[in-house]
Parts: C-alpha cells; structure tokens; sequence
C-alpha cells in the first residue's frame, strides 16, 4: 500500500481479482498494486499463482519483499518495484544506491522482470525529502548502468496528482511553482533515457470533492456521450480519467517532456466508508477502466495507458 494513501476500505481482505477476472484476463496494460498491509494475506507463492491464473501481466509493489521478489522468479510478471528510501542516503551515497541495487535487483535478475523502480513514492511535495528525489534517481541509474540493465529498467518516481498546480481544463495543466524546480531535472532525465513519469491518478477524490460538478458516470467511463470540450485544445472528454491524464501531458509538455510518458502507478476506487465508497461503484470503475485504457486519451489517442489498480487485497 502507498504508505500517505489512506484509502478508507474494509477491514475485510477483498480480492480485487474476484472483481476484474473477466477484464484482467485481456488486460495487457494494466498491473496490480500488491500491498502487504492487511490482515490473513495469502502468502507471497499463492498470490503470484493468482496473478498468473487470472493472466494479470504486471505488477507493483511499494519494497523491496524477498519472499515476494523469490515468488516472482519465472513469473514473467512485469514488476514495477518502489525504492522507498531513505532517499537522502541513496541521494548522497552513491555505494548505498549500488548496494541497493546489488540486493534487490541484481540478485534477482534475470528471472524476475523488473520493468520500472520507482524512486520515492508521492515525495515531491514534502520539504527536506523531495529535493533527494533526483539524485537517488541518478544514483540507482549509474548503479543499473553499471550492471549493463539502464535499457532494460527504467528508473522514475511515483508523484501524486496534485504535484499539478492547474490541471483544467486539460490544456491548462501545469505543476505547481513548489514543484516546478524539483521536476524539470527529473523530466529532463526521463526524457534522456526514455523512462515515464509514475503518476498517483484518482478520479474518486476529483468525484468525492466535488459531486456537484462532477457527474459520478463521468468518473466511472460510463457517460453515454463527451461531456466537456477543451476550449484551448478543442479536445472533448467523455471521462475525467482522460481529462486528468491528458492534464499531465499538458504540464510535461510546458516542462520539456512533450516525448515523456505517463504511468498511472496507483489508481482505483474505495469499497467503503467515503462517498460513493461501494463494491458495486469500484467493480465499475476498475472493470471500465481495464477495457479503457487500451485506447488512449484524446491528446495522445491510440496510445495505451499503462495502469496499475491500488490494490490486490483491502487494506487496513
């Protein structure tokens, strides 16, 4: 689980795979997020069989596990996997980062597919952390680099959405002046080695904030028709998952990152105790959204959005 997500769900552990089954069986873009923080979980071997026998084709988890990474040999999973810090010392010491390296990946390697390592987890909001993000960005890369695997997994952080100071319409999207000075390095590196940016999207709390003006089948990709035209852009968006995603292309193209991608790291819906918070509404959300993102956003159509749904299992 993100460690500053606080989803409000139930203490009783959910499969998010009972749900999906149907959709996750065709889901080539989209992952799971494994978290750990619930009570009776599966052990690590059984819940690897379940990803495998629903087909589901990617993975997140927020740490390093060794007996989730030793699961996963010959899984052929693709693994998004957080290097949560500290990040000051992974930052100022550049044999830490190799260490860490040296243990949770390379160890493991080639039989686990690692795909991304996420730097920090919704970080660049936060004073006396944030300013590490990069380094320990580049310190983990020369450590892959050095291992000949800078090709093959891509470093990034995971931000979450409100990092954006404007995000509508869409055309407007940029990030915040806080955040301004501590991502332009990071985008420029993305850019240079072909890495996405990890992005946090949740169009619940969008919906929850402001069901006034947010239409619940807006949030949920069941709006019969486009419910709203970009004035700038000309754009229509007929869900408010395109509308956040295509605001964060927005704002990396004011940033340099027009060739940048996006990675939903964490999306999803809760199953209880906040508004709007059913089983029913989140088998929506996830079913449409695993039949959506195949099929792109109106500012970059045809592009698939590779996804990750917060989580396998409820969480306390």
């Amino acid at each position: 689980m993100a460690c500053n997500r606080q989803f409000p769900l139930v203490a009783t552990v959910v499969l998010l795979l009972g749900l999906l089954a149907p959709s996750l069986t065709r889901a080539q873009y989209t992952g799971v997020s494994y978290g750990t923080l619930g009570d009776n979980l599966p052990p690590p071997a059984e819940v690897i069989g379940m990803f495998k026998s629903h087909k589901v084709p990617k993975m997140r988890i927020y740490a390093p596990s060794e007996p989730i990474l030793s699961a996963l040999r010959g899984s052929n999973i693709d693994l998004l996997l957080d290097a949560p810090g500290p990040l000051d010392v992974l930052a100022r010491d550049k044999a830490a980062a190799r260490e860490w390296v040296r243990t949770n990946v390379l160890a493991y390697w080639p039989d686990v597919r690692f795909r991304y390592i996420a730097v920090g987890n919704e970080e660049i909001l936060k004073p006396g952390v944030a300013e590490y993000i990069y380094p320990a960005m580049l310190n983990i890369y020369d450590a892959l680099s050095a291992a000949g695997l800078q090709g093959q997994i891509k470093v990034s952080t995971s931000i979450q959405y409100n990092a954006l100071g404007e995000s509508f319409p869409p055309s407007k999207g940029e990030f915040s002046q806080q955040v301004l000075p501590l991502i332009r390095p990071i985008v420029s590196f993305l850019a240079r080695t072909g890495s996405p940016l990890l992005v946090n999207v949740y169009p619940y709390f969008a919906y929850a904030d402001n069901p006034v003006d947010i239409d619940l089948k807006y949030a949920q990709f069941t709006s019969p028709g486009p419910v709203g035209r970009d004035p700038n852009s000309g754009l229509e968006y007929q869900n408010l998952f395109d509308a956040m995603v295509d605001a964060l292309h927005f704002a990396l193209d004011k940033v340099g990152g027009a060739a940048v991608d996006v990675v939903v790291s964490e999306t999803g819906w809760p199953t209880d105790a906040g508004f709007a918070a059913t089983i029913d509404n989140a088998k929506t959300y996830n079913t449409n959204l695993v039949r959506h993102v195949g099929k792109g956003t109106p500012k970059k159509p045809g592009k698939a959005v590779e996804t990750y749904i917060f989580a396998m299992f409820n969480e306390n």
